[in-house]
This record gives C-alpha cells, sequence and structure tokens, in this order.
C-alpha cells in the first residue's frame, strides 16, 4: 500500500472520529431540538449514523462520478488505472476502521454481528484494491450501494424522534429506502455478475492469482448474501406498514358504514 492511500485511511478514521465526537453533536443539537433529550445511549448511535450517512454520501457520489467519467477503469475492470478508485476506497477503509472500533467500544448497545460480518468481508477484498491495485471497476462498483445507507438512517432518526408510522414524511422515506436499496443493492447483482464472470479464463484474471480471486469472489459472496437478507427485512417492513395503513382506512370508513346502515334499519 502506497503512502498516500495509508494516509487517505488514517487521515479519513480520524476525520470520521471528529466528525462522530464534535461535528455530530453541534450540528444536530442546534438543528434538532429533539436531539438534546435522548438517552446517552441514542445519542451515541444517533452521531453514529449521522457519520454514516456523510460517509455514504461521499463515496457513493464519488462512485458515480467514477463509473461515468473513468474511462480507463471501465475499459479495463480488473487491472484499469486505479487512482480514482483507490483514493474512494480509502476513504471507506478508514470508516469502516472507525466503524468497529466504534461497535467494539459500545458493543452492549450497538453491537451487530451482521455489521461486523459486512466490514470485515469488505476490508478484506478492499485490501488487495490498495495494495496491488486490482479489480478498480468491481471495487468501485460495490460502493454504489452506500446510497442506500442515507435512507436507511433517516428512518432511524425518524423513529427515535417519535414520529407516527402513519407521517408522510416517514412514510416516503420508508418507500424510498426500499426502492433505492433494491435498486442499488439487489437490481444490479445480475450486471455485476456477468461482469465477473465475463473475466473468467482471461489473462488478466489468471494474473490475479489466487489469493486475490479468493478474496474477490467470496467477499462478493457474502455480502450479497448480507444485502439478500436485509432486502428481506426491509420489504417485510414496508409490507406491514401499507398492510398498517390499509388497516386504519378501513377503520376510518367501517363506522360510517355501519352508521348508514343503522340508519335505515331504523
Amino acid at each position: 500500500m502506497e503512502t498516500r492511500e495509508l494516509t487517505v485511511v488514517a487521515g479519513s478514521f480520524v476525520g470520521f472520529q471528529l466528525l462522530f465526537s464534535v461535528a455530530s453533536p453541534l450540528f444536530s443539537s442546534t438543528f434538532t431540538p429533539g436531539y438534546g433529550r435522548l438517552p446517552s445511549t441514542k445519542l451515541t448511535e444517533w452521531n453514529s449514523r449521522l457519520v454514516s450517512t456523510v460517509h455514504a454520501l461521499i463515496v457513493g457520489l464519488f462512485c458515480l462520478y467514477i463509473l461515468w467519467f473513468d474511462d480507463a477503469v471501465n475499459a479495463d475492470p480488473v487491472w484499469g488505472e486505479p487512482g480514482l478508485v483507490k483514493l474512494n476506497v480509502a476513504i471507506t477503509c478508514g470508516y469502516l476502521l472507525y466503524d468497529l472500533v466504534l461497535l467494539a467500544t459500545n458493543w452492549s448497545t450497538m453491537g451487530d454481528s451482521f455489521f461486523v460480518c459486512h466490514h470485515l468481508a469488505a476490508l478484506y477484498a478492499y485490501g488487495y484494491v490498495l495494495s496491488r491495485g486490482v479489480l478498480p471497476y468491481f471495487a468501485n462498483f460495490r460502493l454504489i450501494s452506500e446510497l442506500s445507507t442515507p435512507f436507511v438512517n433517516q428512518r432511524w432518526f425518524y423513529e427515535v424522534l417519535k414520529y407516527p408510522r402513519s407521517d408522510r414524511l416517514v412514510v416516503a422515506n420508508g418507500m424510498a429506502m426500499a426502492v433505492v436499496f433494491f435498486m442499488v443493492r439487489i437490481f444490479v447483482m445480475p450486471p455485476y455478475w456477468a461482469r465477473v464472470f465475463a473475466t473468467f479464463g482471461t489473462e488478466a484474471f489468471e494474473r490475479l492469482g489466487i489469493g486475490a480471486q479468493v478474496a474477490w469472489i467470496t467477499s462478493c459472496i457474502a455480502l450479497d448474501i448480507l444485502n439478500t437478507i436485509w432486502m428481506y427485512k426491509i420489504a417485510r417492513g414496508c409490507y406491514k406498514v401499507m398492510m398498517g395503513a390499509s388497516g386504519r382506512k378501513a377503520k376510518e370508513v367501517s363506522p360510517l358504514k355501519q352508521n348508514h346502515v343503522n340508519n335505515h334499519t331504523d
């Protein structure tokens, strides 16, 4: 790993920590009156999720820029010039390390084995990108999934601030979360794996060596399994919200119908 990438990883780690401990409390207490009334455990998770949203927006938008404008990476997905991708991946690695430390120090209230597995699988694969500069297209493509994270976090913000689930903002964010999560984590699986399979047997693939090949494929499988599990949970939640809304409408209509019948009976 080059000095530049190490510097970015370390700088991101420190930067996200400062955002968590300084910037988020200041920003949130200024613009969200309910922030100061939260218990300490919720404050910790609030700050963590705000940092998560900032990271997701940075790397997600940077990912789209690379996919649209980095011709070298798109032309050679295995060995293309990885400069911009390594920068984006280094930012993510710094964030993942920061988040692992945060989870470890607050395990009783924030611990989640799924997130630990996700972070470790991502770090395992991204280590090859940073150390050898391989698979830039595929490493960057995986980061598009971060674009769903702000909606997931916003759902939690509404919940902890006691917004009713029937609130239009909550419902709109929930539907957007489900759609965006599906688009950037599930819908993209077939084209991603088609591009992966297209490299099998090529000289570029053989040059990777067994270590990078195993790290690449196994980490992608693990991440896609986790994304599928999360998509199932999100879809089930959306179904419950929609069914709840339908039930409330039925209850609102039924008394009117009953009164109408009673009037005729009398």
